[in-house]
C-alpha cells in the first residue's frame, strides 16, 4: 500500500492533523426541492464556520430501480416503508441546480464537494469544477465508482460506515495506486445516531492502519461525538445541516441548526488549541503562578553564624527562596548574616557551597 499525502489542499483549504479542523455541511435532501432554500442553507453554513459544502449528486435511477418489491421497501427507522425510488427521487438536488449552487457557495468562499452515485455524476461533477469527491458509506462495497472517482485526481474523502476492516482495507488498496489525497471518515449509518454507538476509537485505528488523513461523519443529534474526535485525531468533521428542522426536509431532524454549527465550529477550535504540541516547562500562563511554588525561609529570626536547623527554617510558599532540594544539605551550615523571620534564604548565606 503506498502512502497518503498527510497534508491536502481541497480549493483554498489545507487539511491535515497539523491544520485547523476542516468542516463540511452536509446539504443532502435538506434544499427541500427549493432552490432558494439550498441557497439559505448554503449562506448560513457560511456564516457560522463550515469550511465546505457538500452536495450529493444522483437520480433516483441512477441510484435505485423503480419497483414495489419488498426489497425496494424500507423497514424501520426514519424513512418507514418509503420506496427507494420515491425517496430518492424526492432528495435528489436536480442536477441543473448544481451549477448555479456552485457559483454561489463559491462566492461565500467555501469549498465545494460533493458525493457522486455513478460515473456520470463522476464526470458532471469534475467538468463543473468540484473541489473533492466523497464517496458515501452506503457506496463503500462499489469498487468499480470509486476506482473511477479515484482516477480524476481530485482529493478524495471516504466515510466508512458498516464497512468491515477487510472491507475498508479493499477500497482503500484500490484508491493507494492511483490518488494519495484521501481522507478516511468513521461513521456510524444510523439516522440519527447515538453518541454511544460512535466508538471513536476507530478514529486512532483507521488512523495507524490505513496511514491517510482522518475524520468523523457524524449523524448525531448534538456535538458530543464530534467535538470528542478532534481529541482522538480527527482532522474532519462532516455534519448534516438545515435551517429549520421543522422544514421538511429528509434529513432535517438529524441536522444541525446554526447555532449548533457555530458552536461545533468554536468547540473543535478550543479542543484543538488545547492539544498543542507540549512544551518542556510551563505555558507563559502558567509563570505567573511559579512564585507560588515552595522554597526555603526563615521561619524564625536567624543571627549571624547561628545554624540552620529544623527549628528556624522551613519549606514553604512563595518561591523566592533556595530550592527545597537543599534542604537536607542546609542544615547544620552557619548564617552568614542576620535573617528576620519570613526572610527567603538565599545561597549566598552560609559559607559551604552546597553543590
Amino acid at each position: 500500500m503506498k502512502k497518503f499525502n498527510q497534508s491536502i489542499n481541497i480549493g483554498n483549504k489545507k487539511i491535515g492533523p497539523e491544520e485547523k479542523v476542516f468542516i463540511i455541511a452536509e446539504l443532502s435532501a435538506n434544499h427541500n426541492n427549493n432552490i432558494n432554500r439550498a441557497k439559505k442553507v448554503i449562506n448560513a453554513a457560511s456564516q457560522n464556520g463550515a469550511d465546505a459544502i457538500k452536495f450529493q449528486t444522483y437520480t433516483a435511477d441512477t441510484i435505485t430501480l423503480k419497483s414495489d418489491k419488498p426489497d425496494f421497501i424500507i423497514q424501520g427507522g426514519l424513512w418507514d416503508q418509503r420506496q427507494l425510488y420515491d425517496l430518492y427521487q424526492e432528495g435528489s438536488l436536480p442536477w441543473e441546480w448544481h451549477a448555479e449552487l456552485f457559483e454561489y457557495a463559491k462566492s461565500l468562499g467555501l469549498v465545494i464537494i460533493s458525493t457522486p452515485f455513478d460515473e456520470s455524476a463522476v464526470d458532471f461533477l469534475v467538468n463543473l469544477g468540484v473541489d473533492a469527491l466523497k464517496i458515501a458509506s452506503f457506496e463503500l462495497n462499489h469498487t468499480p465508482l470509486i476506482e473511477y472517482s479515484a482516477k480524476k485526481q481530485l482529493p478524495l474523502i471516504i466515510s466508512t460506515g458498516m464497512a468491515s476492516n477487510n472491507e475498508i482495507k479493499e477500497v482503500v488498496n484500490i484508491v493507494s495506486e492511483i490518488n494519495q489525497n484521501l481522507i478516511l471518515l468513521h461513521c456510524i449509518s444510523s439516522y440519527p445516531a447515538k453518541p454511544e454507538e460512535y466508538s471513536l476509537s476507530s478514529i486512532q485505528h483507521l488512523t495507524k492502519e490505513f496511514s491517510s488523513i482522518v475524520g468523523l461523519s457524524d449523524h448525531c443529534v448534538d456535538n458530543l461525538a464530534a467535538s470528542t474526535s478532534i481529541a482522538l485525531g480527527a482532522s474532519v468533521i462532516e455534519k448534516h445541516f438545515t435551517i429549520d428542522k421543522s422544514g421538511g426536509g429528509l434529513d432535517d431532524s438529524f441536522s444541525l441548526m446554526p447555532k449548533d454549527l457555530l458552536e461545533l465550529r468554536k468547540n473543535v477550535d478550543l479542543v484543538k488549541k488545547s492539544l498543542r504540541k507540549s512544551v518542556n516547562g510551563c505555558s507563559e500562563s502558567e509563570k505567573k503562578s511559579l512564585k507560588f511554588r515552595r522554597s526555603i525561609y526563615a521561619s524564625k529570626t536567624i543571627k549571624k553564624g547561628e545554624k540552620f536547623s529544623l527549628r528556624n527554617i522551613k519549606i514553604v510558599r512563595p518561591s523566592h527562596g533556595l530550592h527545597p532540594r537543599y534542604f537536607k544539605k542546609l542544615l547544620g551550615k552557619k548564617s552568614n548574616r542576620n535573617i528576620d523571620f519570613a526572610e527567603p534564604i538565599l545561597m549566598s548565606d552560609f559559607k559551604n557551597e552546597i553543590l
